[in-house]
């Protein structure tokens, strides 16, 4: 197992993520416990020893399923990671009562790692209001050697990310980031990863296989691949690329069966990471598949110059083409909440005045009605 040193301890470079652990009977709230168990054991006996869970995954029984795994495990043996569940923001002023029952679930004094939970455009006024003391009681746990180490996670976009900090930035000892070979360019997340090297805060990764959807590949694109490293599995190639950016310390698989486990594993052995030729072509294979089911934006912005609903046009193709990659998911429809109704796709008059001006010719009236209609 490759380890990376933070702050004096050495962490596995693969963490293992409990959001999509083995279920029963395909009920996602029902974790088959004993297939956790097992995979946790052998996890443990290959080196892993960051285990990462959250108050929400499989509805709420991901922390308790781990609590019980990991009791059977001395305590200084593994790093355990929980969050605060700010995507919900009935969540915000029951900061004290969360932490302390997942405490309990997890059947543990301390937390190694703890973090403010996605860090979005939903939440992001409510993490920075101080009436609701999520800073406040968290560093003072902190303090108090409850959390050993203080983070967030953040699907938010890159002005989301500033924000957050700007004012929390100094006590933020890491950053977990969608991160993978598709979103480097899609989701801005070279620039997130930027944003953090320059408060000098280790990138966590979540989402390396995005979803799953990168484990297999068009034909095509698989042969790309085999021709420039032939004993190099499609997955393997996610893990790799992240093993090429520096600050990445820690990778979490949400690893759902045994076979996944050793496999990711297994390519943890070593560290291989990508020539700068072999990171090129990895993004160049992403722009082509992207490309497919999106429009070709490049945020020059002399769209909004020419729109009389003065639109953020640019965002709004962004998230279109966020949702229309990825078949739905959960962003887009969480920006749109936060936006009002004259700024939201719909009040597109679809007058062309925007079209006129566009040098990627895109037909941007007929693309915002498409993202009105599939929210309609």
């Amino acid at each position: 197992m490759i380890y990376n040193d933070f702050q004096g301890i050495k962490l596995s470079s693969l963490g293992m993520g409990t959001m999509r652990l083995p279920v029963v009977d395909g009920k996602n709230s029902v974790i088959d416990e004993a297939a956790t168990a097992e995979m946790v054991e052998y996890a443990m006996k290959n080196g892993v020893n960051y285990y990462d869970t959250a108050w929400g995954y499989h509805s709420g029984n991901s922390e308790i399923v781990m609590g019980k795994v990991l009791k059977n495990y001395p305590r200084d043996s593994f790093y355990l990671a929980s969050k605060f569940p700010g995507y919900d923001l009935s969540n915000m002023d029951k900061v004290e009562e969360i932490f302390e029952k997942q405490l309990e679930k997890c059947q543990v004094e301390y937390f190694d790692f703890y973090l403010v939970h996605n860090v979005c455009e939903l939440n992001i006024d409510h993490y920075l209001d101080p009436k609701y003391r999520i800073y406040e009681y968290l560093t003072e746990q902190k303090r108090n050697g409850r959390i050993r180490h203080l983070g967030f996670s953040a699907h938010g976009d890159c002005d989301v990310i500033d924000r957050f900090l700007e004012i929390y930035g100094k006590d933020m000892e890491f950053g977990q980031l969608q991160l993978n070979w598709v979103d480097w360019d899609f989701q801005n997340s070279k620039k997130k990863v930027e944003i953090l090297e320059k408060h000098n805060i280790p990138v966590w990764v979540m989402e390396p296989l995005r979803g799953g959807s990168l484990a297999s590949l068009d034909e095509k694109y698989e042969k790309q691949l085999k021709a420039m490293r032939p004993d190099e599995s499609v997955p393997s190639w996610a893990f790799r690329f992240l093993q090429s950016v520096p600050s990445v310390k820690v990778t979490l698989s949400g690893m759902s069966n045994f076979d996944q486990l050793k496999k990711n594993i297994e390519t943890y052995q070593t560290e291989k990471p990508l020539s700068e030729d072999e990171f090129n072509a990895l993004l160049d294979i992403a722009k082509d598949m992207t490309a497919k089911t999106t429009v070709p934006c490049t945020a020059c912005r002399y769209c909004v110059d020419h729109c009389p609903q003065q639109l953020d046009i640019p965002k709004l193709l962004s998230l279109y083409n966020e949702h229309s990659y990825t078949g739905g998911g959960f962003i887009a429809p969480m920006v749109m909440s936060t936006l009002p109704n004259d700024k939201k796709p719909s009040a597109c008059l679809g007058c062309g005045s925007c079209e006129s001006v566009c040098p990627q010719q895109i037909k941007i009236s007929e693309a915002l009605a498409d993202f009105a209609s599939k929210f309609n």
